[in-house]
């Protein structure tokens, strides 16, 4: 007979199904004396030893998945991870950042968490972006409230004035923890395995990590005109569509800069725009200590005659009139060419390096794009300006603003104007052989 055959009960006796354990458990519960103080005590303990038991698996269990270590278990979490490990906050926990203080708060962000527990398993989104923004109350648990200056001595900033006013401290200081990876486009799936220690070194710079400039000249020039937008949620978030954060899609995208705002708000700081109701200034002064407009600038005729300057010293200028100072949302760029690149050469005299940028620059082109009032009339200076073009140094600041020849039918230019050199010099320039 095969060992796994069920043995026939004994003639006379039926079979007889042995209870489960619950069955038992109940039986012996409904069977226990209670009135006995003994089998009370007896209750009590173990009451006591399984809470404290469940309350140690949930506090294990919460402890666990409150690591950057789990948090980087996610392939996904890479670039988060990796920034993380190389900005000063490296040495805190992610949850001190993004979840609220308290008990409470850190048992509701594990139930609400789980849904990320079904993205990892249907796929992210693509790429994945913070849909709560930091709030306050977990920065001031490190940070002080009344800072005025800042560590290098040059900003000044009343932070409580701006914490007192409802503004977010992550407004600000979004790119502290994560360079602003989100914004900058380099966080999506085909880059997750690029990211290395390494890598993040070579990405993470001042510019993307310290208050952005931009978003400050941004938020002064709305409040001038009466708003406070730091009151949508899209404003201190990068933009997304992920979960909730669809909803704010569209008001994110409002926060995008056009060509034409980002001028305006550059003429308004340089002070060539006036306003009556202006509440907030926007001069170098009245945020920095140390730095302050250039003693080259402050020369009457500087607007008109900074060409020759700008040709020499071009690196000099963009350091201070570069776009992503300027501006609050950073272009996407291409975690490739920012890899394979040689990093920030340095500059030599190039007119057509300066041509080139200063045309795409939009400190530049603000002014660029207004005819110079050195110019004069039209009529007289189509006939007076030869004195101004008699070197090449004097031509080649002329095609600064001006193309020498006709754009061809298709091609696109990036000279502020249409008049182009040959229109008229239709044989060339005196001079050239």
């Amino acid at each position: 007979m095969a060992f796994w055959r069920k043995k026939k009960n004994p003639e006379g006796n039926p079979a007889e199904k042995k209870p489960g354990a619950i069955k038992r458990l109940i039986g012996k519960i409904k069977e226990t004396d209670w009135k006995n103080p003994v089998n009370r005590w007896k209750l009590l303990f173990a009451s006591l030893f399984v809470f404290i038991a469940m309350l140690g698996t949930v506090y294990g269990a919460i402890e666990a998945t409150s690591t950057p270590s789990f948090c980087k278990a996610c392939h996904e979490m890479g670039p988060e991870h990796i920034t993380f490990e190389a900005s000063a906050h490296s040495e805190i926990s992610c949850v001190q950042c993004h979840v609220n203080p308290g008990m409470v708060n850190t048992m509701v962000h594990k139930v609400y968490a789980l849904k990320e527990v079904y993205y990892h398993i249907v796929g992210p989104p693509d790429p994945i972006a913070q849909t709560d923004a930091v709030e306050n109350v977990n920065c001031v648990q490190c940070h002080s409230e009344n800072r005025l200056v800042t560590a290098t001595g040059d900003l000044k900033v009343n932070h409580k004035e701006h914490i007192d006013e409802g503004i977010p401290c992550i407004t600000c200081h979004s790119g502290v923890a994560h360079a602003k990876v989100v914004e900058r486009g380099l966080n999506t799936q085909e880059n997750l395995d690029k990211w290395t220690p390494e890598v993040a070194e070579k990405l993470m710079g001042k510019e993307y990590m310290a208050p952005n400039m931009g978003t400050c000249i941004d938020c002064h020039n709305q409040v001038n005109q009466g708003k406070k937008p730091w009151e949508d949620i899209a404003y201190s978030l990068p933009e997304s569509n992920h979960g909730k954060k669809e909803e704010h899609k569209a008001e994110a995208a409002e926060v995008k800069e056009s060509h034409k705002k980002t001028q305006d708000i550059i003429l308004q700081a340089v002070g060539k725009q006036a306003n009556d109701e202006v509440k907030l200034s926007m001069e170098c002064k009245t945020c920095h200590t140390e730095i302050d407009t250039p003693k080259t600038h402050q020369t009457a005729d500087w607007n008109q005659n900074h060409g020759s300057n700008a040709v020499e010293e071009f690196d000099k200028c963009i350091n201070c009139h570069t776009d992503s100072k300027w501006i609050k949302v950073f272009a996407k760029q291409d975690i490739n060419e920012l890899l394979n690149g040689t990093g920030k050469e340095k500059y030599t005299k190039n007119i057509n390096v300066v041509k080139t940028d200063s045309r795409k620059n939009q400190f530049c082109s603000a002014c660029h794009a207004e005819r110079p009032t050195s110019h004069g009339d039209s009529d007289a200076w189509l006939t007076q300006h030869a004195g101004k073009a008699q070197t090449n140094q004097d031509k080649e600041n002329c095609l600064v603003c001006h193309d020498r020849t006709k754009v061809n039918e298709g091609e696109v230019t990036d000279a502020p104007t249409d008049v182009y050199c040959e229109f008229c010099h239709r044989t060339g320039f005196k001079g050239e052989k």
